[in-house]
């Protein structure tokens, strides 16, 4: 993966601390801690709960349970004003993967609204709650905020089995945003309202498998707009992307950590789900092709 060093970069998209909103709602996409995650998986549910839930794949949400501090704009970002800059300052790459794909949304949704990326270091504050640098990325859709901590990349995934690199990072990236997609959708509310459930066929799988897709779109429209902030993306950069879905199934994970796989404690789908849908989003490149709430074979996915 390569950037445009012409491009232009929008850092006021990048967000310094929690949403404006209070808690309570329910965060998608969150990772664990190395010890939880003998029992969950990355992307899970609500940050702000996870690792004193007795049982993490049925946190519970409060409302009003944390305030959310005021969205500011991240100082370390401020000179990031082109594709050259990230030669001289390799942070800069979190606000090329945010305005790309955030432009990537603009023009195919409709009345897309932008979100903002929090990078943090040991805690953070958020509409859904306070969250630690244990937890992977998540989205909060209490203020419509993804959040990271870029040492999630340099440390968990590694010991996941990822080779990691650009592509696994702007996956993951994209990942969120996906979440952040189905909260203007509506789809987002529709599975929260149903509960938590898991298996390999929940609503909370397919909700994660669409995630994936949506983000295989993204990359096939990087890969394809020469004049945008992401100058190439070739195969190999597929490739890392499909072997860090892969790392972050539930079943690798599971066989992993524990030595068993217990498919009907799915949240997240499996290695090979997780892989086909990444790709789909990718070969299609339309969103409107990531239906797996409409797919009948997501267990043999």
């Amino acid at each position: 993966m390569q950037f445009n060093p012409n491009a232009s970069l929008d850092p006021s998209q990048m967000g310094g601390g929690g949403g404006g909103r209070r808690g309570g709602t329910i965060a998608v996409g969150g990772g664990a801690s190395i010890v939880v995650l003998i029992l969950a998986v990355i992307f899970g549910f609500n940050p702000a709960e996870l690792l004193a839930a007795s049982d993490p794949y049925h946190a519970e949400t409060r409302a009003g349970s944390q305030p959310g501090g005021l969205a500011q704009s991240d100082t370390r970002f401020a000179g990031c004003r082109t594709g050259a800059d990230i030669a001289q300052n390799p942070d800069c790459r979190w606000v090329a993967y945010t305005n790309s794909i955030q432009a990537y949304w603009g023009q195919v949704l409709s009345g897309y609204r932008p979100a903002k990326t929090v990078v943090f270091s040991g805690a953070v504050s958020t509409g859904c709650g306070q969250a630690s640098s244990d937890l992977g990325p998540f989205y909060c859709p209490a203020d419509e905020t993804v959040y990271f901590d870029d040492s999630f990349f340099e440390l968990m995934l590694p010991r996941m089995g990822a080779k990691g690199g650009l592509a696994a990072e702007a996956y993951v990236v994209a990942h969120e945003y996906g979440h952040h997609i189905q909260n203007l959708t509506g789809m987002m509310a529709k599975v929260q309202s149903a509960g938590n459930q898991s298996g390999p066929d929940s609503p909370q799988v397919r909700l994660e498998l669409q995630a994936d897709c949506y983000a295989g779109t993204w990359i096939a429209y990087a890969a394809n707009d020469p004049n945008g902030i992401i100058k190439e993306v070739n195969r190999s950069d597929l490739y890392t992307a499909l072997d860090a879905a892969q790392a972050v199934g539930d079943d690798h994970i599971q066989k992993t950590q524990t030595g068993r796989i217990r498919p009907e404690s799915w949240t997240h789908g499996s290695s090979e789900q997780r892989r086909y849908w990444l790709n789909r989003g990718f070969s299609t490149g339309d969103p409107n092709q990531c239906t797996t709430f409409a797919a009948d074979a997501l267990t043999r996915r």
